[in-house]
């Protein structure tokens, strides 16, 4: 495993971040993720002659805290990452979950205001920093995966360390089909939805943000959104697991939510402010080691043959012009074992149950056909 680390490591510094000399890197890493990558990191950021500096968290208590902060505290707080993300060029955060429900009994209208408060610096840390996000495989993610831990960290080692240079290669005819099109249609089991992406670009995720990685994103026109998507996969949010999450849109607004668990919760999240109920992504997943939800979103939303559809913020570089506290990535599988679906762009059938059917777009396949 400790090799494995350090490629990721080298992986991280040569290619995700692109370490130049000099460069402030803060690699910021729970409690729980191991110290080997960590110092991996650390060697490797050395190595191409930058400055690394290191911040822990226990994520018990960073909740504790979170629960017990008054508006004092967040203000400091506040204060404190606006000068963190003024200090450094690049961020690494290593987030290694063992509790899904850690900030369940955290006040939502803390929440909102430590959100809130933080958005400044956490815009300029997403749009003007070079960072990467990396979910380092736990206990609880191979208890999720049904599968034993050393089986799941080797797995989850090679999701992450695919060829990413080789899927940039392959994203590029999707990305100029995306940025010719008007009109999407997506059509699944209980969900019709169409919307424009009319004059946005499209993004590719190939290995520089996430890790794993393996996604092209962009936004729909705001008020374009009508119909219904029904999300089949788990859609975890601030110690909250929701099920079979049905979204109805009305000229890009949600004016209807429901899941298996409490409507009202639910819709709560969707309440924090105006631009929780309209979305500010859309994207398609492709990662062909992916192909069944984990209930970690930053491997469920890669997963081969899936989408998202994310009520809240956009990106400042997929500008669709909504604001929002809120960014909740919600995942979709259209494969055939999750029912199947098709999308379809200006009224051209594009992918079928999660396979590509256009030839330019075939090796995006990566030979599941």
């Amino acid at each position: 495993m400790e090799e494995k680390e350090k490629q990721l490591a080298k992986m991280i510094a040569d290619y995700s971040i692109d370490v130049q000399p000099q460069e402030v890197v803060l690699i910021d890493y729970e409690t729980t993720a191991p110290i080997s990558l960590v110092k991996a990191l650390i060697h490797e950021i050395i190595q191409k002659g930058g400055v690394p500096i290191t911040n822990m968290t226990n994520p018990e208590v960073a909740a504790y805290l979170l629960q017990n902060s008054n508006d004092d505290r967040i203000k400091i707080v506040k204060k404190y990452k606006e000068f963190e993300v003024s200090m450094v060029d690049a961020y690494i955060h290593i987030r290694c979950s063992l509790n899904d429900y850690e900030t369940k009994n955290v006040p939502k209208e803390t929440i909102r205001k430590m959100g809130a408060a933080l958005q400044k610096s956490k815009d300029e840390r997403v749009n003007h920093r070079k960072w990467v996000l990396l979910n380092y495989p736990s206990v609880l993610d191979a208890y999720k995966a049904h599968m034993p831990i050393e089986e799941f960290k080797n797995f989850a080692m090679d999701v992450m360390t695919v060829d990413y240079s080789a899927m940039s290669e392959k994203i590029k005819p999707l990305k100029e089909l995306m940025e010719k099109t008007d009109k999407v249609r997506i059509v699944s089991p209980n969900t019709d939805l169409t919307f424009s992406i009319k004059g946005l670009p499209a993004i590719p995720c190939t290995g520089e943000k996430n890790i794993p990685d393996g996604e092209l994103y962009t936004a729909p026109v705001k008020e374009s959104v009508n119909g219904r998507i029904t999300y089949n996969t788990p859609c975890p949010y601030q110690g909250f697991v929701f099920h079979n999450v049905s979204l109805k849109f009305e000229n890009g607004k949600i004016v209807e939510a429901t899941c298996n668990e409490d409507n009202e919760e639910l819709n709560k999240i969707f309440d924090q402010d105006e631009g929780a109920r309209y979305v500010g992504e859309f994207s398609l997943g492709f990662n062909p080691k992916l192909s069944s939800p984990m209930g970690d979103i930053l491997f469920d939303e890669k997963i081969f043959g899936s989408l998202h559809f994310t009520p809240g913020a956009c990106y400042e570089d997929c500008d669709n012009g909504n604001r929002s506290a809120v960014h909740w990535d919600m995942v979709l599988i259209q494969t055939a074992e999750y029912g199947g679906g098709e999308i379809y762009f200006d009224d051209v059938l594009i992918r079928k149950d999660g396979l590509f059917v256009l030839e330019d777009l075939k090796p995006l396949n990566f030979g599941k056909e």
